[in-house]
């Protein structure tokens, strides 16, 4: 279709359903009517109950002539598209529609895969559905026009019977014409109960990624803010996206995996250890999960110790010929970090803007944990129950937490479970629900003494309830650890007195990784020292000292 008929045929029908005054209309000023049509539509979506937020972005999609695209989408009827029929202007912006439904032709078209609802399924759709439109169209029109690929691909609630309700949505595009192409991809879980409630959400959601692709692309968090427009929570939770493209070069999805916690958009994100952002069921389907909490400033060796004991009881297959534990291929291990630890340390934080978490401070931390091999998790979970309930949603294998005796001992403080109508009985009834084990590693009190889980002692009102879960195997003592490692003291306060003296033998507290990315960022603030350090660490004996030398 030309260029001049194609604006023709969209003014004519926001005209039909948008009037303006009659002296707006004159052909001889016809550059005045486009603009005069144009904020006449936006002002009539914006006062009309027939057109919210969502048909006035559609709306003024439709009406940028640069942009031209297609739009496929498989799972839920054709939401996204039927936005940019209904406001009007469609025959400008839409090249193509299509609804591959039947999984043969989707083969046919797509290629074959193994399952349709995933982001390989998405990948193969937005390359596809681009070339088809760029290859015949770059001729005629490509020297004014920023061609697109929509696509998403999910399973909806179906017909008499449970499934999980999610999808994958995505957007090829080019920023202006003649710009290299780009990708946004994200996927969602739709919480709504009825079929027809999720088509609509889907929808509304598709036109926000639109908008806020071709308006916002220079500002991602704000285009982020912008997905949930006229959607809440209960309807639709983003738990990944991710930005590629030489719009996005200096987009670090691990930054927007953050973002999307803190606007509780969802309510945990995951990345693995070369720092790409997944989704729980591709890192935990069948899986064995062993999840260990804290803040990780830095992770030392006790931690290291905390999990290694705790997977040598439950998770390890066999022991090598260092008797060291080797980590089953059926079993993963996630180290969590949630937004309410970052805040409350203070030194993440983002005093200069409008972020919460700052986002360099952030990455640094990440990729401390990163050089250690494990997937983090970045959450809002409070508490152990919500974990629990997270995980279960991925796998039915067993889940373990690791935490020390004086987090348990916090896990037993009743004033914490006060918001609960069932208190403390509430939340470790739930946690009997989901079948959680914690492990719980020694520790030393000040006399030296070695405290176990089944020395223990909390609240006197609530230590039968301790008791009884230790009977029931819910609370389980790390019998295999390293004496060598063990202290009265906090091993991460003891490497951050170390660094603020400017000493040395912090290094000996933490895993040799930790400590060249402490070195090479400067975490935590460290500076390299001006002289040899005598050996001695702020505030601990030489008793201490001794017992915390990691493992040889």
């Amino acid at each position: 279709m030309a260029h001049a008929s194609t604006k023709a045929v969209r003014s004519r029908r926001c005209l039909a359903r948008f009037p303006t005054p009659r002296t707006s209309l004159r052909r001889r000023e016809r550059p005045k009517v486009e603009r005069k049509v144009r904020a006449t539509a936006v002002q009539h979506s914006e006062t009309s109950s027939e057109f919210g937020t969502t048909a006035k972005k559609a709306l003024s999609i439709n009406l940028e002539p640069t942009k031209y695209g297609t739009l496929a989408e498989i799972g839920a009827g054709q939401e996204v598209a039927r936005w940019f029929f209904r406001v009007g202007g469609a025959a400008g912006t839409v090249a193509k529609s299509i609804s591959a439904y039947d999984m043969t032709i989707s083969d046919t078209v797509y290629g074959a895969c193994d399952r349709y609802v995933t982001q390989e399924r998405l990948e193969a759709m937005l390359e596809y559905e681009y070339l088809q439109c760029t290859l015949p169209l770059k001729n005629a029109r490509g020297e004014n026009t920023a061609f697109f690929s929509f696509a998403d691909t999910v399973v909806a609630k179906a017909y008499g019977r449970q499934n999980e309700c999610h999808g994958w949505m995505g957007l090829k595009y080019q920023i202006s014409p003649g710009k290299p192409p780009s990708r946004i991809m994200l996927h969602v879980r739709m919480m709504d109960p009825t079929a027809e409630q999720q088509q609509e959400a889907l929808g509304v959601l598709g036109v926000n990624l639109l908008y806020g692709a071709f308006n916002l692309w220079d500002s991602p968090q704000d285009l982020l803010l912008g997905l949930m427009d006229n959607l809440s929570r209960d309807s639709i939770e983003i738990d990944l996206i991710r930005f590629d493209g030489p719009a996005f070069k200096d987009v670090d999805d691990r930054v927007m995996a953050l973002r999307l916690v803190e606007y509780n958009f969802t309510e945990a994100c995951l990345f693995n250890s070369d720092g790409e952002v997944v989704i729980p069921s591709e890192v935990m389907r069948k899986k064995n999960v062993l999840v260990q909490r804290g803040r990780f400033r830095p992770f030392t060796n006790i931690h290291n110790d905390m999990i290694v004991g705790a997977a040598s009881q439950f998770f390890c297959g066999d022991v090598d010929e260092s008797d060291s534990c080797v980590l089953r291929e059926d079993t993963v291990v996630l180290l969590e970090m949630t937004t309410k630890d970052m805040y409350e340390s203070g030194d993440m934080l983002d005093w200069t803007s409008k972020n919460g978490v700052n986002d360099q401070e952030f990455l640094k931390r990440a990729d401390a944990l990163q050089s250690l091999g494990h997937t983090i998790l970045i959450s809002n979970f409070t508490r152990y129950w919500e974990i629990a309930s997270f995980l279960t949603r991925s796998t039915k294998e067993s889940i373990v937490i690791t935490l020390g005796v004086p987090a348990v001992k916090e896990l037993f403080k009743e004033y914490y479970y006060q918001d609960m109508d069932g208190g403390i009985l509430e939340n470790f009834g739930r946690l009997l629900k989901f079948d959680l084990k914690l492990y719980v590693y020694p520790t030393l009190d000040e006399r030296g003494n070695l405290i176990t889980a089944e020395d223990v002692k909390v609240d006197p009102e609530v230590q039968l309830l301790y008791d009884f879960l230790y009977q029931r195997g819910c609370i389980v003592p790390i019998t295999m650890y390293d004496p060598a490692v063990l202290s009265s003291r906090s091993a991460s306060q003891i490497v951050l007195d170390s660094i603020r003296n400017g000493t040395e033998d912090w290094e000996r507290y933490v895993p040799e990784a930790v400590a060249k990315q402490i070195k090479k960022d400067h975490l935590l603030g460290y500076r390299p020292p001006k002289s040899k350090s005598n050996g001695n660490v702020s505030g601990a004996s030489s008793a201490n000292r001794a017992s915390v030398v990691p493992r040889a």
